[in-house]
């Protein structure tokens, strides 16, 4: 009774795998005679609706990967997802299926649009393991084909607000041979939805992507009139590497040129060693902050900073050339008193020695004379103005220190108002280019670009 059982089960199977084997082979022979049947007079070099009316081709594209972003070559690079949608009267089809899901084999025997990126510099279609793309067929004949590009497009920018910059970079698009009157390009979902760009798909590290917008436009050329769709990603650049690269040291080596207004002036050497290094600082600064931009000919809000940083340093190196200037100019004025007077003072006492006639102590002599021409001297030149012989008989010559006296020695005015102009002003021209460029829209428009 089991061996009857066992035999009966077998058999039942047996039938129910063999009929629905027999229903795979009709549905895949179904399949085969309605691939064959659409392409059986089918001629790929023409488009849909040919000499009658205009194709419409609806596109959208989704963002798998933003950037990078290059600044020197004006480009950007980017991984999508491009999706192309149209009807084609001559593949519609009747059959047990309403979605024909195919390969890329079957892209090759129909007509595609030829689409093409007008500011693209270079594109990849993915091949890797096989040909990266999606193909489909409805019903009613519309087709669905989607590919996996890389594009590395130009992107024009303008650099005057650097590093405090935005830029609009565009993705141009639109068919190669097909003038309006044959082909038009629509966004499928519309405006606001056609072009997807998640947030894990935008990770920049110098920019951030604030948003995208679309757009479309007629093109007119020697072949005919063409629609271009465009798609612009805005995007703001992040200050963070510049602020810790070049702003901050360039604050930091203007105050210390400053600090050299407070060291006393007859430390000539330590003043001329902080005017020269911070010069030297600030022009190897202004050197580096330019190998990360293109060439361009005008002058960036960077360049601008690092100007008047650079005036600043130069005009304390200048400061102090003219601390030690004048300060040389007094102690020879001074010195050149001295000497007259003792001038005055041996002539005079010759005179006496030679109107008394009587042999006298010259040391004696002298100190009197000396003593009397001095007090002349004072009366000469008022109350309360009296003079000491320095103990020095040579003139003092530029850039040497300063003798250390109660009539040389001493803060020098200059460096007093010095103490007090340079960082007002500096503090000042922080505030107002700090002000100027956060509040400003530096973002470029469309049109600029």
């Amino acid at each position: 009774m089991a061996f009857f059982l066992t035999c009966f089960l077998l058999s039942c199977v047996g039938h129910v795998w063999a009929h629905q084997h027999a229903e795979a082979s009709v549905y895949l022979e179904n399949i085969t005679r309605i691939l064959d049947r659409l392409l059986e007079g089918y001629d790929n070099r023409l488009r849909p609706g040919f000499g009658g009316p205009v194709t419409e081709v609806k596109t959208d594209i989704f963002v798998t990967s933003f950037g990078p972003v290059s600044d020197v070559e004006m480009e950007y690079t980017m991984d999508v997802f491009f999706r192309q949608t149209w009807v084609d009267e001559r593949l519609k089809f009747d059959g047990p299926i309403e979605i024909l899901r195919l390969n890329n084999l079957m892209v090759s025997k129909i007509w595609t649009p030829d689409t093409f990126f007008r500011n693209g510099k270079r594109s990849i279609s993915h091949n890797m393991t096989t040909p990266n793309k999606l193909f489909r067929i409805m019903q009613n004949g519309t087709i669905l084909y989607t590919m996996r590009l890389t594009i590395n497009a130009e992107c024009p920018m303008r650099l005057i607000n650097f590093p405090m910059d935005g830029h609009s970079c565009p993705l141009k698009f639109g068919s190669y041979a097909y003038p309006i009157s044959e082909i038009v390009y629509t966004w499928k979902k519309g405006p606001l939805f056609s072009v997807e760009v998640p947030q894990e798909s935008s990770s920049l590290l110098q920019y951030d992507l604030i948003g995208q917008t679309v757009s479309s436009e007629r093109l007119k050329s020697n072949t005919g009139e063409y629609v271009v769709m465009t798609v612009h990603f805005h995007l703001q650049r992040k200050m963070g590497f510049f602020l810790i690269q070049t702003y901050i040291p360039c604050i930091m080596t203007v105050i210390l040129a400053q600090v050299s207004f407070w060291i006393n002036k007859e430390s000539v050497p330590a003043r001329t060693v902080f005017g020269i290094t911070t010069v030297l600082t600030m022009t190897t600064l202004s050197i580096s902050a330019r190998h990360s931009l293109p060439k361009v000919s005008y002058a960036t809000a960077m360049d601008w900073f690092i100007a008047v940083c650079f005036a600043f340093v130069f005009s304390a190196l200048i400061e102090f050339a003219a601390v030690n200037y004048f300060s040389t100019l007094q102690a020879n004025r001074e010195m050149r008193k001295a000497a007259a007077l003792r001038a005055a003072a041996q002539e005079a006492m010759a005179a006496a020695a030679a109107a008394d006639g009587q042999p006298r102590s010259p040391h004696l002599d002298a100190a009197a004379m000396l003593k009397k021409r001095m007090n002349s001297a004072a009366r000469m030149e008022g109350p309360g103005q009296q003079h000491s012989s320095p103990p020095m008989s040579d003139f003092r010559q530029q850039g040497s220190a300063m003798p250390a006296n109660n009539v040389l020695g001493g803060t020098s005015i200059i460096d007093k108002y010095s103490r007090i102009l340079f960082p007002l002003s500096f503090g000042a021209f922080n505030l107002v280019y700090w002000i100027v460029y956060l509040t400003k829209d530096t973002m470029e428009s469309r049109d600029a670009v």
